[in-house]
């Protein structure tokens, strides 16, 4: 490796709660070891538009704030980079004389660093790549679980823990549309606060699972005749038996990014869509549907403090990884044999090829189809990455 350690660190991707305790978790083991630490601002794109900023002069106590605080500090950016846009990477990477390069991000991200490191072999320059993953999403393969996903199941469950007693209070069915892409994950911790069969939410509809509008409908009915209310929880990603997104089938024109993602909750349509038939076929009062959004994933109020910890205690591993191996490589959590009251997360290096661009989904054990709803031992799973900072409920009927 060049000798002289020069560090770029940048994040990419959507942002988490806690994307940066892993930026300052890198900082501050870097600057032990009297680096020097350059952020470029925007992910890739920062670096091709020459815009970077020395991380070693923002003091213990700013660092200890930025921390804490939800969005990527450095700020992000979904590029793909190709081969020409390599070959301004590496222009930029050359004068900077960098050795190691720090990439936040989920699977995309590793995707792009993937890129990097393949064309850093190609034209001979040595430079050691290392993801470190975060995704609400919590779709990584070979992980147990991704940071920022604790922090936004917590969200996720408090606020359908929340809107069930609000829909008990004046009856009637509720929508929340949920991100997670191509993955259930996060949908299906909706439930993970839900205390009784009568609690929302009823019905979980996630990605794995073909969506069948009619059978939707059905389940819908027969909760609203048993209870009174329907508390519905939906990923943005529902597809139906011939793998098609319904968002895409009732939009006539999709945006993509520089990936090839489709934008799939942004525009409210998909909850709109699911009232709209629930009004016109079952006729039943007071259909309500959200869609969650951004709150999902930066709301201060739900940060786990499980989920601090492990995103600050990977960028550890990671650096101390990276200094007795020159090798790039993808930080990980290590997938758990079984789920017990006794947790703890144990840190991987994992090979980039493995992770890149690679989407991980539900396991069929986690989800009942019959019953439309998460297992126990999605239960299990779940329920240790939110913390224990949640406030004990009780209504009165």
């Amino acid at each position: 490796m060049i000798s002289n350690k020069n560090i770029l660190i940048a994040q990419g991707g959507g942002p988490t709660n806690v994307i940066n305790m892993s930026l300052v978790s890198i900082i501050k083991e870097e600057k032990k070891l009297k680096s020097l630490v350059i952020g470029s601002l925007n992910g890739v794109n920062g670096i091709i538009n020459n815009r970077f900023k020395n991380l070693n002069k923002i003091s213990d106590n700013d660092l200890k704030l930025i921390s804490q605080t939800p969005g990527a500090a450095l700020g992000s950016t979904r590029d793909k980079p190709d081969s020409k846009y390599c070959l301004e990477i590496f222009k930029i990477l050359k004068k900077k004389k960098i050795s190691k390069f720090y990439y936040i991000g989920g699977n995309d991200s590793s995707d792009s660093l993937r890129i990097i490191s393949e064309h850093s072999k190609k034209i001979g320059y040595d430079l050691q790549c290392i993801h470190i993953p975060k995704t609400i999403d919590n779709d990584l393969v070979s992980n147990d679980h991704t940071p920022g996903f604790g922090s936004a199941a917590k969200y996720v469950a408090q606020l359908f823990s929340g809107i069930n007693y609000d829909v008990k209070s004046l009856p009637g069915v509720y929508i929340g549309v949920v991100m997670g892409r191509h993955a259930g994950f996060l949908t299906a911790s909706s439930a993970l606060l839900k205390k009784r069969d009568e609690d929302g939410p009823h019905l979980i509809y996630i990605p794995e699972v073909a969506f069948s509008i009619s059978k939707f409908l059905d389940k819908i009915k027969k909760i609203y005749n048993k209870y009174g209310k329907c508390v519905v929880a939906v990923s943005e990603g529902i597809q139906d038996e011939n793998n098609k997104l319904i968002s895409q089938k009732i939009i006539k024109s999709s945006e993509y990014d520089a990936h090839g993602n489709v934008q799939l909750s942004g525009t409210g349509s998909l909850g709109d869509f699911l009232s709209k038939q629930i009004k016109l076929k079952l006729k039943l009062p007071r259909v309500r549907a959200d869609t969650l959004g951004y709150p999902q994933r930066c709301f201060l109020g739900s940060t786990s403090e499980v989920d601090q910890k492990e995103a600050y205690k990977i960028g550890v591993f990671a650096t101390k990884f990276s200094n007795k191996n020159n090798n790039s490589f993808s930080a990980g959590i290590l997938e758990r044999k079984s789920f017990t009251k006794i947790y703890k997360a144990q840190f991987f290096a994992n090979s980039l090829n493995d992770v890149a661009g690679k989407t991980k989904v539900m396991k069929s054990d986690f989800y009942n189809k019959k019953l439309s709803n998460i297992s126990k031992e999605f239960l299990n799973y779940a329920l240790p990455l939110i913390g224990n900072k949640i406030k004990e409920t009780k209504s009165i009927f």
